[in-house]
């Protein structure tokens, strides 16, 4: 079989916040900003990989949920439980720098871990948690 990850779904509750970071603090393309009724898919992926997005979209619009789905799914992203996107970079220090700059929300800072990779963490405005491990 021939696959690649084409795209991948997290979680916001506010479409501009999330643009914001994905676009200006994380650097990547905005590949796709839909509204409708009410509420706002946006695609985004890194520079030079058109063929890897990411869509952020409004959990709420997921069809077959409960409210207490919905609500489940609100509480988790408010713990910054629910999703997890993972990225890498050759950088990781000159990355980190960046982002503490920008005033992300940082979770760790750089470190070895035990598993064998060197890695950092930060949340989005939605608190998805997101890892970023250094290319080696």
């Amino acid at each position: 079989m021939d696959l690649s990850i084409h795209s991948t779904f997290l979680p916001h509750h506010d479409a501009a916040a999330s643009l914001a970071f994905y676009r200006d603090t994380l650097g990547f393309e905005v590949r796709g900003d839909v509204e409708y009724g009410g509420l706002h898919w946006i695609t985004v992926g890194p520079a030079g990989q058109p063929g890897t997005s990411v869509v952020l979209y409004p959990p709420q619009a997921s069809p077959g949920l409960t409210d207490h789905e919905r609500h489940t799914i609100a509480e988790m992203m408010a713990k910054g439980t629910y999703a997890t996107l993972l990225l890498a970079t050759a950088d990781l220090d000159g990355t980190f720098d960046r982002l503490q700059a920008s005033n992300a929300e940082i979770v760790q800072e750089p470190a070895d871990q035990p598993y064998g990779v060197r890695d950092c963490a930060l949340r989005d405005p939605a608190g998805n948690l997101i890892r970023i491990q250094e290319r080696r």
